[in-house]
């Protein structure tokens, strides 16, 4: 049999990323979640932690991780089934999610949030690009995750949300600054753009699309929609937003598209681990019911 009270201490050291933390997380001393986590390494024969700041977990770390992720959740729906297993009810289970940022800041986060004030779980959401996110999948470092990939991720099911429909827009006094001669491959490469990272490839594809050939674009890199918005709003870039998040700006004028109508449309999906329990089928349902009422049909 496996020491879960030692799997416990390598779970709590990934997700809160150091000895100590996780520690006051577990209320035993540092001392004891080291010396725990050295006796399951002497085990598996192997490490399962890289001490750097902050704490990762090997690959092997990682499996095991994984694993005690899935007993957590298939003892809370046990504890559902046979109450006096818990008399004070199912403890609270950490769900880890990976999200892309827009999908978060438009329609994701009621869905998260709805399904988290009906279950007892604690929602872990990370954010990435959606074109990024299924590799979170991949490594088990969450259990589902809404993606830009149909294909499935070993061990998960695919299912379709709709498509995102983002529009290219800026300020009118950006616009009439850069591209007061129309928008095109030359006056893309000089105006600057927004990007939320060094993953965020939707401008390129909108002005490739546009271009019909790849254009460099100068970029600011602003890791938040709503600073993306603002940031657009004041002149400082035109960028490609989500048309839920900029409706209004749109409406009001203090946002103008570069090029109306031309809209790009991503398409999402939804995966999760086949293994997983009935709480993430739980979950499931409430995040596409929220896709169906506000993405596109793909």
């Amino acid at each position: 049999m496996l020491d879960y009270a030692a799997l416990a201490a390598l779970s709590a050291v990934v997700r809160e990323g150091s000895f100590e933390r996780a520690a006051r997380a577990l209320h035993v001393t540092p001392s004891a979640v080291s010396q725990r986590i050295r006796l399951l390494e002497e085990r598996v024969g192997c490490a399962l932690v890289v001490r750097e700041q902050p704490c990762r977990p090997t690959e092997t770390g990682r499996r095991l991780c994984q694993h005690v992720d899935r007993v957590r959740l298939l003892e809370q729906e046990l504890q559902g089934a046979l109450p006096a297993l818990a008399p004070q009810g199912p403890a609270r289970v950490a769900l880890p999610v990976a999200v892309n940022a827009d999908s978060l800041a438009t329609w994701a986060a009621p869905a998260l949030a709805t399904f988290a004030a009906a279950h007892p779980v604690l929602m872990e959401v990370a954010v990435d690009d959606e074109d990024h996110t299924a590799d979170w999948l991949r490594s088990g470092a969450v259990l589902a995750a809404v993606t830009a990939s149909a294909r499935p991720a070993p061990g998960c099911n695919s299912r379709p949300l709709g498509a995102m429909r983002y529009r290219a827009a800026a300020s009118p006094d950006f616009v009439r600054r850069h591209f007061a001669a129309g928008v095109g491959a030359g006056s893309l490469a000089r105006a600057p753009s927004l990007v939320f990272n060094a993953k965020d490839e939707l401008q390129l594809r909108w002005a490739r699309r546009l271009c019909h050939r790849h254009v460099e674009l100068p970029r600011h890199t602003l890791p938040s929609p709503q600073a993306f918005v603002a940031a657009a709003v004041a002149g400082m870039g035109w960028g490609l937003h989500p048309q839920a998040l900029i409706a209004p700006r749109l409406a009001d004028g203090s946002l103008v598209e570069l090029v109306p109508g031309t809209p790009l449309d991503v398409p999402l999906h939804w995966q999760h681990a086949r293994a997983a329990a009935s709480l993430v089928d739980g979950l499931s349902r409430e995040v596409l019911a929220a896709a169906r009422a506000a993405l596109r049909a793909a």
